[in-house]
């Protein structure tokens, strides 16, 4: 054989295979995978090759293998061949193709199926921007992100059969990798449920984990519901959360949402009263990972449409920053209603803000930026005016921008006294605001006023005293003026008798009297048996002379004619007097006859009197004898 002949050959062995398979009259053949093209590690899957009823064998190419993957007969009705694979590894990963051989030759070969192997790395974290509620017909973007530096990223759609999204990855500040997908118009006529995944450039079809789903919720136009928190919206570790949210539309179904989440908390709505509805939430006990931002919707049972989202409820975990921090009042915890207060709360360590809280509040906390000044970070919540709403119990917390709802531990509580409370609503001020300090300069005044009101009834009240005790005077001294005739001595001896009566009934009360004694009265006389002791220089020497009672009778000397009405008036109420005290003689006589007198000898005095001179025609009185004696 020729060298020629043999280089013809050759190249004809070699061109006939090839030129018969490319150039078969047959159609070219279907490829795909069940379940899918998109296999998890480990899981099963088959491939199906469908071509011609007249295929005698069908064969299943991999890219980059110089062989044949696989080979198999065609099953009845002969237009159809199955390649299994039982367990999917990165070694089954990669694009496929098939075609089939009848008596006509090979036939073209089918469109590249890429079959894909998942599992391989951790899984990203799929988020919606602003959040996964978005209006009907309105678009959103979905953020697919990681922290390693992976150079691709894939977005599924569930139950869609067209090809993946991918795109390349973007590095951030922070140091993590992302990758940002539009979406939309958002309908309600179907279903957005979303996943994502990451790759490397040398191997397309080997994926990491799938993210968790995230389901796109598109709202309409209805009323949006309520949220709220039972507990309040500032918690401690290890605390119970409920989160109602309610409607007065009547929704059948209610979600909640947590701002960064991607799964949605759904509960059937229950209606405690006809056209109100509402689900309760129960979280906890709550930890650190609760702190967030809420928003709930409600929904129709025969609509997929979902109502406008609530407003956002800010939920607050305590005690998760260190440093301490303290409040105080300025210029103290007790102010008057109307005046100004300023709530300080500071602390050593870094802090963003400051949040007040008030105790019982259904407001949210009160935030401020800090502010730096002498080593301290410090915020100022004024109050002015004050008034009785402001009365209560305050805390202050701290918190930084890298996480704004993890708060720090409590300061200790500060109350808040509000003196003057108003009993009855008054207008709000519509002039300037009121000077510090003049509210407390008017309670000052209005003190002094009163004092000095006081002081001068006082004073008014002991001069009317003083001049009533003055006219007693004088009338008590017109008393004894007149009852002493005229030469009287004007005091009274220094040392008294003491009489001691026998009745046990007797008065112990002292008293003056002036006895006249007339020396021509034989029926009424006092005998007095002087027993005088020997020792008669003694000062404190006792004579004791005993007294018989004859119907004592106490005579009173006669006035002068000149005396006014007022001294005659006197007498008499004098007069009556002494026949009182008769009576009362006259019944201790009966009981005793003898009283004896202890009299001091050297205070027995006798005197003897001049009568005063008497008017015209009248005769002179008769001189008389008066002893002091002292009555117990």
């Amino acid at each position: 054989m020729t060298p020629a002949l043999t280089a013809l050959l050759c190249l004809g062995l070699s061109l006939g295979p090839r030129t018969r398979m490319q150039a078969g009259p047959f159609p070219k053949p279907t490829l795909w995978a069940e379940p899918g093209s998109v296999i998890s590690w480990g899981s099963p899957v088959t491939i199906w090759c469908q071509g011609s009823l007249e295929a005698q064998e069908y064969q299943l190419d991999k890219e980059g293998s110089p062989e044949p993957w696989d080979r198999n007969n065609p099953l009845e009705p002969k237009n159809k061949a199955r390649f299994s694979i039982p367990s999917m590894t990165q070694h089954h990963a990669g694009r496929y193709r098939c075609h089939y051989y009848s008596s006509a030759g090979w036939s073209e070969p089918s469109d590249p199926l890429e079959l894909v192997m998942t599992g391989f790395y951790n899984k990203p974290t799929l988020s919606a921007l602003p959040s996964p509620v978005v209006a009907s017909g309105g678009n959103m973007t979905l953020r697919c992100g990681s922290q390693k530096g992976y150079h691709h990223f894939v977005l599924m759609k569930e139950g869609e059969h067209q090809l993946p999204r991918t795109l390349d990855s973007q590095q951030l500040h922070s140091g993590g990798f992302q990758a940002l997908f539009p979406v939309g118009p958002v309908t309600p006529s179907h279903r957005w449920r979303f996943t994502c995944y990451y790759y490397y450039t040398n191997t397309p079809w080997v994926w990491s984990h799938p993210s968790d789903p995230l389901e796109i919720l598109p709202s309409g136009v209805s009323r949006k519901p309520s949220l709220l928190t039972l507990q309040g919206p500032v918690l401690a570790p290890g605390q119970s959360l409920t989160l109602q949210c309610g409607s007065d539309v009547g929704y059948d179904r209610f979600v909640l949402y947590k701002e960064g989440e991607r799964d949605f908390l759904q509960r059937p709505g229950q209606q405690p009263q006809a056209g109100l509805s509402q689900a309760n939430f129960t979280l906890g006990p709550v930890s650190r990972s609760y702190g967030g931002q809420y928003r709930c919707y409600g929904a129709h049972n025969l609509s997929s449409e979902w109502s406008a989202p609530s407003d956002p409820l800010d939920i607050l975990i305590t005690g998760q920053i260190y440093d301490t921090v303290s409040l105080s009042a300025q210029p103290g915890p007790t102010v008057a209603s109307g005046e100004n207060v300023t709530l300080l709360c500071q602390s050593r360590g870094y802090f963003d803000t400051f949040l007040l809280t008030k105790e019982g509040a259904a407001h949210p906390p009160l935030r401020l930026r800090s502010m730096y000044g002498a080593h301290k970070y410090q915020a100022e919540f004024p109050m002015s005016p004050v008034t009785s709403a402001h009365a209560g119990t305050y805390r202050c917390y701290g918190s930084r921008s890298s996480n704004p709802h993890l708060l720090s531990f409590p300061s200790e509580p500060l109350e808040l006294m509000v003196s003057g409370h108003s009993g009855g609503s008054s207008l709000p001020p519509t002039g300037p605001p009121s000077t510090p300090g003049l509210g407390r300069y008017l309670e000052v005044l209005i003190g002094v006023s009163v004092a000095f009101v006081l002081l001068l009834f006082l004073l008014l009240f002991l001069l009317l005293r003083r001049q009533r005790h003055s006219k007693h005077r004088t009338s008590d001294q017109r008393k004894t003026d007149f009852q002493r005739p005229a030469g009287a001595a004007e005091t009274e001896p220094k040392d008294r008798g003491l009489l001691r009566r026998s009745s046990p009934a007797a008065d112990v009360q002292e008293e003056n009297l002036y006895a006249a004694v007339k020396d021509t009265q034989s029926e009424d006389r006092v005998e007095l048996d002087s027993q005088q002791s020997p020792h008669d220089e003694d000062p404190q020497a006792v004579t004791y002379a005993p007294v018989k009672h004859s119907s004592p009778r106490r005579e009173m000397a006669s006035p002068p004619s000149s005396l006014s009405g007022e001294f005659l008036d006197t007498k008499d109420r004098q007069v009556e007097e002494d026949r009182q005290m008769d009576t009362e003689a006259a019944a201790s006589e009966a009981s005793q006859d003898v009283t004896y007198a202890q009299l001091h000898s050297l205070t027995l005095r006798r005197k003897a009197t001049e009568p005063p001179p008497s008017q015209e025609g009248e005769p002179p009185a008769e001189p008389s004898i008066y002893a002091t004696l002292a009555i117990h």
